[in-house]
Formats: C-alpha cells, sequence, structure tokens
C-alpha cells in the first residue's frame, strides 16, 4: 500500500508530522513513498523560459507509472493542497488503485471568475513568495507573521529552483472543476482535513456534504497547515481512519477509547458515530481483517 506526496516549494510540509514520535507507529507497517512533481525536487534543473509545464491532470496521469515502477497494488493517498487535488483527480480515474484517502486543505473546484480577478489583481501587487504563503496559511496566520510564516517566507523566498515553484503554481491556479458530486464521487473512505481559517475551509465543507464516506475533520486552532501546527491530533485521526479500513486493529487509541464519542478532542470532530461504524464493520467483516499493507504511498502540495 502507498501514500504520496507532491510538493510546491523546496521544503516538506509533512515532516513535521511524520517525524512525529506518535506517527512512528504508522510509518513502521507501512512503505512510505514520497513523489515529487516535476522541477519540484531538490536539485532540480531550472526550466527554461517558455517551457510548458505539466498541467494538473497530466501530473495526475503520471502516478500511475510510479505504482507500476514500484510494482504497487493499490495505495492510501495523502495529499495537501494542490497535492490533495492530485490525487483527487488520480482517484477518480484510477479507483481501484487507492483504498483510502486523506485530503487537507482539498479544493477540487475549478477558480471562479471572482477568484480569477483576484488571481490577477494578486500577480500584479504580491509577490510569489507571498501569493504561496496566502495559498497556505489563514488570513490571522498571515497577520500575526509567526515563526512558522517568517520560515516559509525564507524558504520560499529563496528557493533555488523558484522559477519551477512558480510554473507548479501557475499549472495548480490553471486547474480545472473535478465535477465531484453524488453520481460522479469516491469509490474509498476519504478524511477531508481544514484547520479553522484555512484558505480553502469552505470548499472543504462543501465536499463533505456530497457523500456518506467522506469523514469530516475540522481543527480548530490548526490555521492553514495543521500538519505542522497540530501533529499529534492529525497523527491520532489518521490512526483512526487506517482502523476503519481495517488495517493496525491492535494499534492503541488512548484518547478515543476513553471518550467514545465521534469527538477526538475539544479542539475538532469527525463525521459521526453512524460512518464510524460503518466503516470498522466493513473493516472487520466476517472477522477477518485485512493483511498489514507492505506498501504505502505519500501526496502532498
Amino acid at each position: 500500500m502507498v501514500r504520496v506526496y507532491l510538493f510546491i516549494r523546496p521544503i516538506s510540509c509533512f515532516s513535521t508530522l511524520f517525524k512525529f514520535e506518535e506517527m512512528q507507529e504508522i510509518v513502521k507497517n507501512f512503505t512510505v513513498v514520497h513523489v515529487d512533481a516535476p522541477g519540484q525536487e531538490d536539485g532540480a534543473a531550472i526550466y527554461p523560459a517558455g517551457y510548458q509545464y505539466a498541467t494538473m491532470d497530466q501530473i495526475s496521469d503520471m502516478l500511475p507509472t510510479v505504482l507500476q515502477y514500484f510494482n504497487f497494488r493499490t495505495i492510501i493517498g495523502v495529499g495537501v493542497g494542490a497535492g490533495a487535488y492530485i490525487l483527487s483527480k488520480f482517484t477518480l480515474s484510477n479507483p481501484e488503485a487507492v483504498e483510502g484517502l486523506v485530503l487537507i486543505n482539498v479544493d477540487t473546484n475549478s477558480r471562479g471568475w471572482m477568484d480569477w480577478a483576484a488571481q490577477k489583481l494578486s500577480n500584479l501587487t504580491s509577490s510569489l513568495t507571498d501569493q504561496i504563503l496566502s495559498h497556505l496559511f489563514s488570513q490571522e496566520e498571515m497577520s500575526a507573521n509567526t515563526e512558522l510564516i517568517q520560515t516559509h517566507r525564507e524558504r520560499v523566498s529563496k528557493a533555488p529552483n523558484l522559477i519551477n515553484i512558480e510554473l507548479f503554481w501557475k499549472s495548480y491556479q490553471g486547474r480545472r472543476d473535478l465535477d465531484i458530486e453524488r453520481n460522479n464521487t469516491f469509490k474509498c473512505p476519504v478524511m477531508l482535513v481544514v484547520g479553522d481559517q484555512a484558505p480553502y475551509e469552505e470548499a472543504a465543507v462543501s465536499l463533505y456534504i456530497i457523500s456518506s464516506r467522506f469523514i469530516s475533520l475540522h481543527m480548530a486552532d490548526a490555521g492553514g497547515m495543521p500538519q505542522l501546527t497540530q501533529p499529534s491530533k492529525l497523527t491520532e485521526a489518521f490512526k483512526y481512519f487506517i482502523q476503519g479500513m481495517g488495517y493496525m486493529a491492535s494499534s492503541c487509541m488512548t484518547r478515543l477509547s476513553r471518550s467514545r464519542t465521534t469527538s477526538l478532542s475539544s479542539s475538532y470532530s469527525m463525521e459521526g458515530s453512524r460512518s464510524r461504524s460503518r466503516t470498522l464493520s466493513q473493516g472487520s467483516q466476517g472477522g477477518q481483517l485485512p493483511p498489514s499493507p507492505s506498501h504505502t504511498m505519500e501526496v502532498s502540495c
């Protein structure tokens, strides 16, 4: 099984989460594969002027080759922002290859006219670094100019492949609407994660109401990048999610076992007992649990 990360910037937006102590229990049960978008890897050659960068659809179409190369049959996908969009597109086109999705701050819609006009104005008045930071973080975080913001600002602005990052950014801004609806949705369980006041909070909430397969995790005090600001809560939610799929049945779920409610903590909540019972019963049907997966892939942006 595989989780996939795709990065739009020169630092890993998952490093804090996957180095988190409690996350090691999950990592040791999976093969974790990281996938960089074209030109986003460390030491990447700078694309020449006029280079035609791949569209989001084209990047999504590259993922089957990755699975084939590693001989992976199925994956659990984890994506943020543009990476979540790419994984969504891949899953719609290859439902048999995806067992589950964790989508953080996802927006599967194309930009409307208002968004397009705002982006045009932003291109004239804001630097590329500021545009990317506004995509990643809430306005409250930007105004507070926290240490996390300052660190990202410096690393993005000084990235040696900034030209490549800009091409990827423009490709994401030109994404098309995936038209996800009740008759055209994911066949696998999906956990939608969004921080309070995150730039794409509304988009994630509107996606949640489409299908009963979706679990919503709205994280308070998390801002635009919950995987960095709330790794403990997200780790526990992720464990619970994959346990619902039938994996890691013996993993200790301390807070969840105590509360026995749909709330993972006072700061965030999941869909409800009906969905939880459904996923757990599916995973343990007939008393048989699927074997622990030997492969894992990750996609983030």
